[in-house]
């Protein structure tokens, strides 16, 4: 096949804009040749679009497809006419006229049978549906109108209403389209019939070498929306349009595919029919092609309606907002406390912060995670605890560095029983750091302990000489519900004692992260061994413990702050 791909679009027009037919003849850009007429000719008389045709003949550039729809068909009617003349010209002795045009009843002739697809309107209503004003139009049977007035402007400003009307902020934005499978299934229906034609002419065409149906529709709209939207098209952006295309009238095309390869065809939890588009495209890779034709006519009968548009919706990627909080209660969970459907404590360190995140970013929901967790009797002191909250689907996410500022003190000033520092935005990868190599951290805390005996002071000094303290710890009976049973080592780096009374005495521990301090105090009747209790041959007992310093540091790339590139969050 003959193609003409050494003209490049950038060379007829700007970005965004559609060439007219002027300026497509001026520059001589028709993409066909002669070598292209007979498929040009047998596709256009079965019904397909003029971008389908293109497709099919191999087009991979983008200018033709940005013609408008109707210039488009005119141009193609125009090249086949064109052509005709020419081969009727080289005739010696041509029939006249009158008699020429009596003869297209037996031919394949581009222009009389342009009535398979040719001119007529398709509006686009309110709901996002779309109807033909027209009820002579044929819908292609490729392409069932995607490439039709689903490209024009018309369209694309509808659906661009929405986006604005949605309320989000972007800056760029990547288009998602989700087509029928049976497209997929129509497709192969033309290419072997396309095939067929050509292998008279001792050509081939492989099903690589047609242009996708969703490059083409990306090469026509990306500029469109680009240019009503004024962003740019970005596969990497975080904020996504996504536009979901169904056509009722055809959806059984592919039904025929399920009994003869029944093994591409499993139910799935998450999907709500088993033909999707990779199962129907698994099916046509392994069937035979006389069986295909044996099932489905080729060419495909043209549809009597165009798709219609099932939803357009638009979704945020989720942002990442990190700190450091305080706790300085002791009545305080640091997530919900629900047992049983029952709150037992009316708020938490999450639902503190959370609360201001979700109404600032107007984020739909949210997920907390944090580098470890205190009890509820456990105060948080120090540098603070490492937290991260994802928030879900965020309809607002720039923001200054001062604005960041004012978004923690309003935090703060919100309740005594916790205090925020270094809030930021971060990136996805950030919060693995914060994960990472937890058992590896250390942790100072501060615990008032009571033994049942009386003690002097040189009943405890000996636990200041003990240095890395190798113990075992059996999972506590008090999280044995949603912890699994195991045993699990840790070390006490160091401890430093202080009197305090003959049954008090207050202890500073340093220790590997994931210790479970009341237990090292108490023995938890033997299942840390050893244990404070055990140590000085008492029962011992924890009356308040805190966590004084987190031992490391996080670092935390900033997201999208004009400031630093990289905040510590750190003591």
């Amino acid at each position: 096949m003959v193609l003409f791909c050494c003209l490049r679009p950038l060379q007829f027009t700007q970005v965004g804009r559609f060439p007219n037919s002027e300026q497509l003849q001026l520059l001589n850009m028709f993409p066909l040749t002669v070598e292209n007429k007979h498929v040009a000719q047998l596709l256009l008389s079965t019904g397909t679009c003029p971008r389908c045709i293109f497709r099919f003949c191999g087009v991979d550039f983008h200018a033709p497809y940005k013609l408008p729809y109707k210039e488009l068909l005119s141009e193609l009617q125009k090249f086949l006419k064109a052509e005709e003349d020419e081969l009727v010209s080289e005739i010696p002795n041509p029939p006249p006229k009158k008699i020429r045009l009596q003869e297209p009843e037996d031919q394949i002739d581009g222009m009389d049978s342009l009535s398979q697809n040719g001119e007529g309107k398709l509006s686009v209503t309110e709901d996002g549906s779309s109807s033909s004003k027209n009820s002579n139009l044929n819908v292609c049977n490729v392409c069932l109108g995607i490439l039709q007035d689903f490209c024009e402007k018309e369209f694309i400003k509808k659906v661009c209403q929405k986006v604005e009307a949605s309320g989000f902020e972007f800056t760029n934005l990547v288009l998602s389209v989700s087509f029928p499978p049976q497209l997929s299934v129509r497709e192969h229906a033309a290419w072997l019939l396309v095939k067929q034609e050509m292998g008279k002419q001792s050509l081939s065409l492989g099903r690589n070498d047609i242009v996708q149906l969703k490059e083409a529709y990306k090469w026509i709209t990306h500029p469109l929306f680009s240019e009503e939207l004024g962003v740019p098209i970005d596969g990497k952006s975080l904020f996504e349009v996504s536009v979901v295309f169904a056509h009722p009238e055809t959806v059984e095309d592919c039904h025929f595919l399920r009994a003869i390869c029944p093994d591409c065809f499993k139910p799935a939890k998450n999907k709500q029919s088993v033909f999707t588009r990779m199962a129907v495209m698994k099916a046509l890779n392994k069937i035979k092609e006389e069986d295909f034709r044996k099932q489905f006519p080729c060419p495909p009968n043209s549809p009597k309606a165009v798709c219609t548009v099932l939803e357009i919706e638009c979704a945020h990627g989720a942002v990442f907002v990190a700190g450091r909080y305080n706790k300085y209660s002791r009545n305080l969970p640091q997530t919900p406390w629900i047992i049983d459907g029952e709150r037992k404590l009316e708020s938490s360190v999450e639902e503190l912060i959370s609360d201001h995140l979700l109404k600032v970013f107007k984020a739909e929901s949210f997920n907390f995670s944090s580098s470890g967790r205190e009890d509820v009797d456990v105060r948080t002191l120090g540098n603070g605890r490492p937290f991260a909250i994802e928030l879900v689907n965020p309809h607002r996410v720039h923001f200054t560095s001062q604005e960041i500022k004012e978004l923690q003190q309003k935090i703060n000033n919100s309740s005594n029983k916790i205090q925020v520092r270094d809030l930021q935005l971060v990136t996805r990868e950030a919060i693995g750091h914060m994960k990472e190599g937890e058992e590896e951290k250390t942790k100072t805390y501060s615990a008032l302990i009571w033994t049942n005996k009386a003690i002097q002071r040189k009943d405890i000094e000996f636990l200041d000489d003990i240095k890395d303290l190798k113990i075992d710890q059996k999972t506590p009976l008090r999280v044995l519900h949603r912890r699994p049973l195991a045993v699990r080592t840790r070390i006490i780096h160091s401890m430093e004692t202080c009197y305090v009374d003959e049954h008090h005495f207050r202890l500073y521990l340093k220790t590997q992260a994931g210790t479970y301090i009341k237990e090292f105090v108490h023995g938890d009747f033997g299942r840390t061994k050893p244990n404070i209790g055990s140590l000085m041959d008492v029962t011992a007992d924890i009356l308040e413990l805190d966590v004084e310093v987190n031992h490391f540091i996080v670092e935390m790339p900033v997201y999208t702050l004009n400031s630093a590139n990289i905040m510590l969050l750190q003591h």
